[in-house]
């Protein structure tokens, strides 16, 4: 990969009006572009120390600009790995335009979307993966997703992915040892003990594949499924968790036909909360059996259900009815679910595990709100290598069909080479994740997709 020597200029602060903006300035001449125009009585840019701010004019062509901070990066201690400059000035859209045409002028180019982290890639500043874990973070929009970006910024999923690499390379080295000398009969590795340890390295992509699911809901919003028989308060729980009438209530059951879905977010934790219809055995109305159907359809994609029982008509027998039901019609094995005892005012019964509310008179509803975050914070996605990249998801997916191919041509005791050819194919999948596999349409669709300025 050729790098580009060009200095490049673009605005690291959104555009209009504000207390201050920043352009950055960075490549081989980022430090002598910005002396050009940088005045001051006491002191030369050039001069100042790396990682130093310094107050003075920015002047081009005799006008003076706006007064400034200019912080200065020397190579390689720079975001980018190249000498930089950032210019602090007063947000106004029109200096901001005036400073940056003004050192276009003195040489420097408009930089394209992602090109200073690109740069930072290139000069070995980060793994490519951490690389696009930098747009995730600025895309973050909730606390899931900037903790997922932040431990792939800090580089323990490179570390994973590493560690995967090198085991791979150590296998492949022995079997291709084996290979070379063979005919001399020397043994390098017991092939029974190279085959434990391709199992071992399939086992740890599939729980990395595995977490993709996971990562993606919580990222997306943890997905939520208000369920429960009509006419008991479900479309009330749902008003009453979001504070709004989002929901028709009607003492009529039934009034639910379709799901309703709404963003609701409590504690840092984004949650996507579905109305659905209500469950009963089928109805000779179409319309209502496609409503049921649909519903059973939410809760089985949901990550936590929220099960309404009516508490002036149901007793623990009967709620064990429903649950048998639920259970006969969806899978709850990888499922949070939690019984919600509403109308608790006019309670006929009271049943243990269950949060009893009251969804009209909004009674108790903190204590549905705090067990959604208590659920969320106790998923284990804190404590675990995860994966949140459709990309890497991708080549891992690649990865352990070839990983698969190599462990079929270890049953069928096939040739070292052909084992280690399928294992080559892993490396080259992994390796298009971490970097070391890297093309420039990959790069381009990558660093195409982040802000200019980055």
């Amino acid at each position: 990969m050729i790098l580009d020597t060009d200095t490049i200029v673009a605005p690291a602060t959104l555009k209009g009006f504000s207390a201050i903006g920043i352009v950055r300035l960075s490549g081989e001449q980022a430090i002598e572009i910005a002396d050009k125009v940088f005045h001051s009585n006491k002191v030369k840019l050039c001069e100042q120390k790396a990682n130093s701010a310094t107050f003075g004019l920015f002047k081009h062509k005799g006008k003076v600009i706006d007064q400034c901070i200019f912080t200065l990066f020397r190579s390689p201690a720079s975001y980018t790995g190249e000498d930089m400059v950032e210019i602090s000035h007063h947000g106004s859209p029109y200096i901001q335009h005036e400073i940056i045409l003004s050192l276009i002028d003195l040489g420097a180019r408009s930089a394209t979307a992602g090109e200073y982290t690109k740069r930072a890639f290139l000069h070995n500043k980060m793994s490519l993966s951490q690389s696009e874990a930098v747009a995730d973070l600025i895309n973050a929009d909730n606390r899931v997703s900037h903790d997922l970006a932040m431990k792939q910024l800090r580089g323990n999923y490179h570390t994973k992915l590493q560690d995967l690499r090198s085991d791979l390379l150590s296998l492949c080295s022995l079997l291709e040892l084996e290979l070379d000398f063979g005919e001399e009969d020397v043994t390098f590795a017991n092939r029974k003990d190279l085959h434990k340890s391709l199992i071992s390295i399939d086992n740890e992509v599939k729980e990395l594949l595995d977490t993709f699911a996971l990562s993606n809901a919580f990222r997306k919003g943890i997905s939520v499924a208000i369920a429960g028989k009509p006419n008991s308060g479900k479309s009330t729980l749902l008003n009453s968790l979001l504070n709004d009438n989002r929901s028709i209530v009607s003492d009529i059951a039934g009034t639910t036909r379709d799901t309703i879905e709404e963003r609701l977010t409590v504690a840092g934790f984004d949650f996507r909360v579905i109305d659905t219809a209500g469950l009963r055995s089928e109805s000779h109305n179409a319309i209502e059996n496609e409503g049921i159907a649909r519903s059973y359809k939410a809760i089985d994609s949901a990550y936590i259900v929220l099960y309404v029982l009516d508490l002036s008509s149901t007793d623990r027998n009967l709620m064990n009815k429903e649950l048998e039901e639920l259970k006969a019609n969806v899978d709850l094995e990888n499922k949070e679910l939690v019984f919600i005892g509403n109308k608790c005012d006019i309670a006929t019964s009271d049943i243990e595990n269950v949060i009893p509310i009251s969804a009209q008179y909004k009674t108790n509803i903190k204590s549905v709100l705090d067990r959604l975050v208590s659920i969320a914070a106790a998923t284990d996605i804190d404590n675990k290598v995860v994966i949140s990249n459709a990309r890497h998801y991708e080549a891992l997916q690649s990865s352990s069909k070839w990983i698969q191919r190599a462990l079929e041509a270890f049953a069928a005791d096939l040739p070292c080479d052909l084992i280690a050819s399928d294992i080559h194919s892993v490396l080259y999948h992994l390796g298009q994740i971490t970097g070391e596999i890297t093309t420039d349409e990959i790069l381009g669709n990558i660093f195409g997709r982040f802000c200019i300025g980055k």
